[in-house]
Parts: C-alpha cells; structure tokens; sequence
C-alpha cells in the first residue's frame, strides 16, 4: 500500500484539511503533475542530501562522545558527572519529537529539517567558545547537550513524515535505509577526522570541524533543492502546525487502542534507547579496556562496517517485498536481525579481552542494528502514513526517555561493578523486550483509516 493512499471512506484519520502539505497530498507536484511522489531523478538527489543530512546530525551528536574522555580530564569529571553530560542529550531530545512530527506533517519535512540543522550548526560552533565565559563548566555542558537535543529532537520525526509523503512503498525501506545510514556514516567520519583532530587540536577543533559542515550543508540544500517560494514559511501555516484544530486533531483513542501501534512504539523504545547507550559508551569502552588501542580505530571500524550492512538491509526487503512476501512477514525477519542478533553480539563483547575480538564484536552488534531501518523504522509508515511523524516522534519520545535512564544507568553501573559486562547485558534485555514485543503484536496493516484495513 503506497503513502498517501486511500480515499472516500477510508480516507486517513490523520490527514489536514489545509495548509500546503494537503495540496502536496492531493497530488500536485512543482511540476503539475498529479503524481506526489518524487520522481526517480528527485528521489536520488533528496537521498543523497538527506543522508549527508544524517551524518551531520550524528557528526554534531557524537561530538560530546568522542571527547567525553578528554572532557573529563579538561574539566576533571568522574563517570557519574560524564553520565549527566552525555544523558542530558536524551533529556531535550525527547521534548520535540512529537510537535516536530506533527509541524513536520502540516508543513513539511524538509522546511523543519533545514530549520533545525541551522540551529544545532550554530550551537555547534559557539560551544567552546562559550565554555570560556563561564566556570561552571559541568552546568554549562550539561545545558548545551540539554539544547542540542532539542533541536535535533524533530529530525527523524520530520524525515519520516517527509519520505512517507514522497516515496513509494516498494522503495520505502531502501531509501529510509540508505538515508539512515548517515547515522553509521556520521559517526565514521566524526570517529575518524574527530579522533585526529581531538588529538592534533585539542577537543575544540571537533566542535568547529562538525558544526561549520552543517550550516554549509543547510545553505547548499537551500541553493539548490529548494525555490525561494518554498523556503518562506507563511505564518498562519506555522501557526496551524503548532495547533490542532478539531479538522487535524490526531485521533488519540482510535490509534492507541490498536496493538500495532503499542508493538512498534515499544519496540523503537527499545531499539532507540540501546542504540544511545552504545552510540554513548562505546568509545569509553574501548578507551579504558584497550589503553593502547588508537582512537580512530575503534571509532570507525563499527561504523564503517554498519554501512554496507544498512544499504543490504534496505535492498533485501524490498526484493523480498516486490517478490511478493507479506510486508510483515519482512519486518518482523529483519527485526530479528537487528534487535536479537545484534543483542548476541553485544552479550560477547562484554566478555572478551581481546582487542581484535573486541572490534569484531563491536562492528557485528552496530552493523546489524542497522536491519532495524528496514523493520520498525519504516512499520510506522506502514501503519500510518498519513500522521507517520508524529507517530514516529511518539515513540521515538519513549526511546529517549528511555535513553537517559540507559546511559546514566550504563554510567552508574560501571562505577560502582567496575565491570562492563553489566551494561552489554542491560542493552540485551532492552533489546529483547521491543523484539518480543513486536513479533507477538506487530502488523503492517493501515490503522489510520476509517473503517476497513489495507491488509498487506
């Protein structure tokens, strides 16, 4: 069932009754034809955008990970204080998902995409230099994190809207996959360029090298995607978007009260919260139990793995989809991959002292999350395409809120067990709980239709 479907009777739960995006929706592109997904040349050039658009909101989010260690030493932090910087993130980050998702719905994904990268850029770049102001250095960073996850809160939310208005089914899991791996991506190149330059130029070179490529990448996708026209946002379209009206009220009782949609919700909770504690830990990790080992080493092999292994992911459920397996039947199989075979390695990682056997671990339990792309990531839009920004942001909330108590517990723990092995565990548990969840409970049928269900 393509994005957007569904007319008379079985018209979306979710849908506006005005503003630009119900024009879009209704079928006229910039071109004036009737078709509202982008055509192949567009498709192309978006993904490729949005996923530089990825690896730079994880270059600046991992920013704080890469120099938690140097941080610490700069500013003499023990791991509890570390664990409230790099938690605080998740603290803002969970504020602005779900108003990210509807605004994102009403006016469009990319217009809130391009807003907030603008934002996060600059605070990038200010960071440490305003660390000099102030000798409170703790609070500071804490409200800096705290900020930065605010405006990087709507990013995902607004991608997923935005690729469930313009992007076909039967290509929806490879282009959420290609794009999703700027995640992997980003984090490469900030683990990499970022290591080199932490150690060169100290933590504050990391900051200007991240946040100047954002504001370059916001003014090269204004220059060259978007019309004049279509970056001016009129304020009583803003103003819809932050409201609901009783004509785009999201119909709370009907969709919660569908199992689906609690399966995927709990399951991205899962999924998300454990992503955050290894995206946050990981580097700790291999600092404090391989002494020797070099920085960029174990900050880019995982990721340099999770790249091809996203990109397969996303091509082999979409085969297997056009092939003519049930769309469920799919997500739930690369689930399996992505929460459970992942957990496995993870489980392994804690009990190895080898540093070869380490990054083995390590790559094969972040290169397999990646088959989440292909599973959960793209079931909300399965479920609800016409409201799938803010039923991402609703779950993608959880998953934050979850986050914060995984990595400040991650922290905890690791003080006082003086062990790892407890956190690997706690993200496996984490981890089995959404799977389960979502194979007991998940569908990929529409739920955001009035009566009957598109089976898919």
């Amino acid at each position: 069932m393509a994005a957007g479907a569904g007319g008379g009777r079985n018209a979306p739960l979710c849908s506006a009754e005005h503003g630009p995006r119900a024009a879009q929706q209704g079928g006229m592109r910039r071109d004036g034809g009737a078709d509202p997904y982008w055509s192949r040349p567009e498709s192309r050039v978006w993904t490729v955008m949005l996923l530089l658009g990825t690896c730079l909101l994880y270059c600046a989010r991992v920013t704080v990970p890469i120099c938690a260690v140097a941080l610490s030493t700069h500013f003499d932090w023990d791991k509890k204080q570390s664990g409230i910087v790099l938690s605080s993130f998740f603290w803002g980050y969970c504020l602005t998902q779900i108003i990210g998702g509807h605004i994102s719905d009403q006016i469009g994904g990319e217009k809130v995409l391009l807003l907030s990268a603008s934002a996060w850029g600059f605070l990038t770049v200010l960071t440490p230099l305003l660390t000099h102001l102030t000798s409170a250095h703790l609070v500071f960073m804490t409200s800096s994190r705290f900020l930065m996850g605010l405006l990087q809160g709507v990013y995902f939310p607004s991608l997923a809207s935005l690729l469930s208005q313009k992007v076909r089914e039967s290509e929806r899991a490879f282009t959420y996959s290609t794009v999703g791996t700027g995640s992997q991506f980003g984090t490469l190149v900030i683990g990499g360029a970022g290591s080199l330059l932490l150690d060169w130029y100290g933590w504050e070179s990391v900051f200007y090298f991240s946040g100047l490529l954002t504001l370059l990448w916001v003014y090269c996708t204004c220059k060259h995607l978007l019309s004049e026209k279509e970056l001016i946002i009129p304020i009583d379209y803003l103003m819809r978007g932050l409201s609901i009206s009783k004509q785009t009220k999201v119909p709370w009782k009907q969709l919660f009260k569908k199992a689906p949609i609690w399966a995927v919700i709990v399951a991205q909770l899962s999924t998300a919260s454990t992503f955050f504690t290894l995206l946050s830990w990981l580097p700790t990790f291999f600092k404090e139990t391989f002494p020797e080992s070099k920085g960029w080493v174990f900050n880019v092999v995982p990721w340099l793995v999770a790249i091809p292994t996203s990109l397969f992911s996303g091509f082999l459920s979409d085969h297997l989809i056009n092939q003519g397996y049930k769309t469920i039947t799919i997500r739930k199989f690369m689930q399996v991959i992505g929460s459970g075979v992942s957990s496995i390695f993870a489980l392994c990682l804690g009990q190895t002292s080898s540093f070869c056997k380490a990054i083995v671990f390590a790559s094969a339990s972040v290169g397999l999350q990646t088959f989440n792309h292909s599973g959960i990531s793209v079931n909300v839009q399965d479920l609800a395409p016409s409201c799938a920004g803010l039923l991402f942001g609703v779950g993608n909330t959880g998953g934050a809120l979850l986050g914060v108590i995984c990595v400040y517990l991650a922290g905890y723990l690791i003080e006082t067990t003086g062990s790892w092995v407890s956190v690997f565990n706690l993200v496996a548990a984490v981890n089995s709980i959404g799977l389960c969840t979502f194979l007991v409970f998940g569908e990929a049928q529409r739920v955001d239709t009035d009566s009957a269900y598109m089976d898919l």
